[in-house]
């Protein structure tokens, strides 16, 4: 049902993005992919949970290991986002 809803998500803003006269070629790489997606939002609803407080980059962590704990078929995404945060740092 997540990876539905994202879907329908993702769509949206490419069909937003093409109507402003945008190049897909230019901003597709550049948007989540669906699973990405899906992993955003089950981290939106973790910290919903936590009264909204935005959490340190350690809880973070935490919070992405254990949604692929939880939802095993997102794993290999998680690990890569993982990765690309710790790029980033």
């Amino acid at each position: 049902m997540l990876r539905a809803e994202a879907n329908d998500e993702l769509q949206t803003v490419v069909w937003e993005r093409l109507r402003e006269g945008e190049d897909p070629w230019e901003f597709m790489e550049e948007l989540p992919t669906v699973d990405e997606l899906v992993v955003w939002m089950l981290r939106a609803e973790l910290i919903r949970e936590d009264d909204e407080r935005r959490p340190s980059p350690a809880r973070d962590y935490r919070l992405l290991r254990q949604i692929a704990l939880d939802h095993p078929p997102l794993t290999r995404t998680v690990w890569t986002m993982l990765g690309r945060l710790d790029q980033a740092s």
